[in-house]
């Protein structure tokens, strides 16, 4: 991102936000509540436009080149799957948009979350804590070269920080991108190759304990 800036309703979101970052890296992003972590991954995604500035990858520009980042798993605030689905279901009807794996695959991104591919409950009887999983899932069953996950660990038990916490650096061995925001220092002091601060639209470096 070079110069990035994004107001909604008068307010300022992203205040000239440059970075430059690099596959094979976890990238965490500490900041408080509206600070702009999750407009900052929307507007990287393509989700969101900015005002002004430009994102790039790979030489290409955002929404010039392409509308959406083309290799892009992302987890923010709600999942939106289908309630009276499986979970399995949920990630075959998702998968079938790309059409870039099979059955195999999903099954396996679900496994690797802890969660099992034949549970036959509907999603809407999981618990919160089984969404943020199956949410995970939906992020990684791509393989993509991006990974965006706001408060990944979010509602899950010892257990289930753990698994994700390996997921995410399985993820950056493998040479994906990864931006993780999290209010959970231990996340972030555990996962992250960088740290960055965003504090009123701006972003600087930071120290985990900072």
């Amino acid at each position: 991102m070079e110069n990035g800036n994004k107001t909604i309703r008068g307010r300022r979101i992203l205040c000239d936000v440059n970075l430059e970052l690099y596959g094979g890296t976890v990238y965490g992003f500490i900041g408080r509540n509206g600070s702009g972590k999750t407009m900052l991954f929307r507007a990287l995604s393509g989700l969101i436009r900015l005002d002004s500035g430009t994102i790039s990858l790979d030489g290409q520009v955002l929404h010039r080149d392409f509308s959406v980042l083309p290799s892009l798993g992302i987890v923010l605030e709600n999942a939106g799957l289908y309630p009276d689905l499986t979970g399995l279901e949920n990630l075959k009807y998702l998968a079938r948009l790309t059409r870039r794996i099979g059955a195999g695959e999903i099954r396996e991104a679900i496994c690797r979350v802890g969660l099992d591919p034949d549970d036959r409950r509907a999603y809407g009887k999981y618990s919160l804590g089984m969404k943020q999983r199956l949410a995970i899932a939906q992020a990684i069953m791509e393989t993509p070269d991006v990974i965006m996950l706001d408060e990944p660990t979010n509602a899950l038990d010892e257990t289930g920080v753990e698994d994700i916490r390996r997921i995410v650096l399985e993820e950056r061995d493998r040479g994906a991108l990864v931006l993780l925001a999290s209010h959970n220092k231990e996340d972030i002091r555990v996962l992250s190759d960088y740290v960055l601060r965003i504090e009123k639209g701006y972003v600087s470096e930071a120290e985990v304990g900072g």
